[in-house]
């Protein structure tokens, strides 16, 4: 008798536990990881295919998924699982983006630094500006009256932030490293920029409009940005310097590798409580994490992490383009915003254009700007180049969405559903023409020029070879001993590798007695490099 009422107060308490997960909710669940698994085979099974790629994959997966469960509840609804701005932004975003700051060749990535600060910050001010007016313009020509002007500005910023994430599939890192390093470092800090100008667009109280607004946008900008990178160098900074001083690996690699993620993750979270940039953050911790502490830890938490950071990024990608190409048959969105499919194809038509429109007003200004600063032909940015970052930052992916519902969602009027459901239209297209023609393009444009793949625009002196140039003041060194020039004339004559030289230097003699990084091998006894020294101080005990 004890033992059946036992036995029934422990099924009831089962019971109880279980209830909070419904039916429902586990169907939606087990069919969303079935379909990222069969993105995942589907991948690989077109990896040489040079049309496809995996985030059109997942996209179009992710549509057809939307297209089933909209047949089978015969019109009703297409979720399995709805868009969600604070998923997307606080749990999806964040490893993406500090995996692409973790794993980024520094080296690259820095000697391009300019180009990608000046295309990643004054190049998004300039799309923003032109989009932000061409719409304000144009959609009152289109019957769309009932936006204001931080509607407007929300577009201009909504809409210049390029997909970094389909940027690192689309390109390839030892193939086009310049390209590679550009437009996806541009990629990053765009996104950074866009949510930044976003951000400080809502902060702004557009009821009092005078002639210090665009000061006041542009301090709210200045501030943003900079305390954003301020704080992901010195999380990175905190993070190697305990890992360091306590030294975790001698009892347990497990929580160095703890560490770093939750530092990682912790970077983005206090940007967010400051109402900061987060991907801003997030990046700039990865890189640092990368310099500093990544060295600090033992050789079997170097191989965990590198492989744990790429394998949450890979996964958190393929389920953002997953979960937008599924929601993008949303039928109440679309019904939402009672517009004509003339009205939709407008509009969209017009947002396209403007994205166009955007890029093209900086990417080659700015490109031609740099050449003639560059002395060297070699280093200078042929046209060919110059179309293809054009075209390939032409794509949009979700934080472009994700931005859109943030600006739109909250209100209940038909043209806010309307830009939410053109904005969905801009991605989806621009995401599978234009991400799978990239490929082919840049085979055709610059694969096949053998001159363009030897040469590249970052073919500059390594930082080793910068002693002759300091060195060197002009005349023949046969004739006259060399004089040194001074550091000014120095960085005028070849900014990127001097900064690279003086930094080198100061890294070396201030930053890593402290922080540690590379050079700074950890002792644990059960590693191959402690059971390495341990042999060769056996045998030189014995001999």
């Amino acid at each position: 008798m004890a033992s059946n009422e036992t036995l029934h107060h422990l099924s009831s308490a089962l019971h109880d536990s279980s209830s909070y997960l419904s039916t429902s909710t586990i169907i939606a669940l087990s069919v969303f990881f079935t379909l990222l698994c069969l993105c995942i085979i589907i991948g690989h099974l077109l990896e040489e295919n040079r049309w496809a790629n995996e985030s059109i994959t997942a996209l179009l997966l992710g549509l057809c998924a939307g297209a089933v469960v909209l047949l089978f509840s015969k019109g009703i609804s297409s979720r399995i699982l709805s868009f969600n701005e604070d998923l997307f932004f606080l749990y999806l975003l964040p490893p993406i983006i500090f995996n692409a700051g973790f794993q980024v060749k520094k080296k690259q990535f820095f000697k391009n630094f300019t180009i990608i600060l000046m295309f990643g910050i004054f190049g998004t001010v300039i799309s923003f500006c032109l989009i932000s007016v061409g719409v304000a313009f144009l959609f009152k020509k289109l019957g769309v009256t009932d936006l204001d002007i931080q509607d407007y500005l929300a577009l201009g910023a909504i809409l210049s932030a390029t997909d970094s994430v389909c940027t690192l599939q689309v390109l390839s890192q030892d193939e086009t490293p310049f390209l590679y390093s550009v437009v996806f470092g541009e990629g990053v800090v765009n996104d950074a920029t866009s949510i930044v100008i976003y951000n400080a667009v809502q902060s702004l109280d557009f009821s009092d409009i005078d002639g210090t607004i665009a000061l006041k946008l542009l301090g709210t900008f200045l501030y943003l940005f900079f305390t954003s990178l301020a704080l992901g160098i010195v999380v990175g900074l905190l993070s190697a310097f305990i890992i360091k001083t306590l030294y975790f690996g001698r009892h347990s690699t497990d929580r160095e590798v703890a560490l770093m993620m939750l530092m990682a993750y912790l970077s983005y979270m206090l940007a967010e409580l400051l109402s900061l940039s987060g991907i801003l953050t997030v990046f700039f911790c990865g890189i640092v994490m990368s310099h500093y502490t990544w060295h600090n830890v033992t050789e079997s938490s170097r191989i965990t992490t590198k492989h744990s950071f790429a394998t949450i990024s890979f996964i958190a990608e393929t389920f953002i383009f997953l979960y937008v190409g599924m929601d993008a048959l949303d039928i109440d969105k679309w019904k939402a915003s009672n517009a004509s499919v003339g009205t939709s194809v407008a509009v969209s038509a017009t947002l396209l254009g403007l994205v166009l429109i955007g890029r093209a007003a900086f990417v080659f200004p700015l490109a031609n700007i740099l050449n003639c600063f560059t002395k060297r032909s070699s280093a200078k940015i042929e046209f060919r180049q110059q179309f293809i970052m054009w075209w390939a930052g032409l794509i949009r992916g979700a934080v472009t969405i994700a931005l859109s519902y943030s600006e739109f969602s909250s209100s209940d009027t038909e043209s806010s559903a309307l830009m939410i459901t053109c904005t969905i239209i801009v991605v989806l297209f621009s995401t599978v023409v234009f991400g799978s023609i990239t490929k082919p393009l840049i085979e055709a444009v610059l694969l096949r020029n053998a001159k363009s793949a030897i040469s590249d625009a970052t073919d500059l002196p390594s930082l080793e070879e910068l002693t002759l140039p300091i060195l060197d003041n002009g005349d023949d060194p046969g004739n006259n001993p060399p004089v040194p020039r001074s550091s000014f004339r120095l960085l005028i004559s070849n900014p990127t590798t001097t900064v690279h030289y003086f930094w080198r230097k100061f890294d070396d003699k201030f930053m890593r007695p402290v922080f540690g990084g590379r050079g700074f091998v950890p002792f644990v006894p059960s590693s191959p490099t402690g059971a390495a020294n341990e042999t060769s101080e056996a045998r030189s005990s014995n001999t």
